[in-house]
């Protein structure tokens, strides 16, 4: 059995605005992401900003790093 994941409530846009700064996704940044994509109560403008975020780490535009956050 899976653990329940609970995203915390504004994630996605703090997410997307913190990688609009730097240009990398942390890991803390990734287990948000997945939180996100498990969750079925997410609304569209979460979701497809989710989506663009994974998208620009696709192509490129966003690295990963692997650093739990930012200082």
């Amino acid at each position: 059995m899976f653990p329940q994941l609970q995203l915390l409530p504004g994630a996605i846009s703090d997410i997307l605005a913190s990688v609009t700064e730097t240009g990398y996704l942390t890991v803390a940044d990734r287990y948000g992401l997945m939180a996100a994509t498990l969750d079925d109560t997410l609304d569209e403008i979460d979701r497809r900003s989710a989506n663009r975020l994974l998208r620009a780490v696709l192509h490129g535009r966003v690295q990963l790093v692997d650093e739990l956050c930012l200082a």
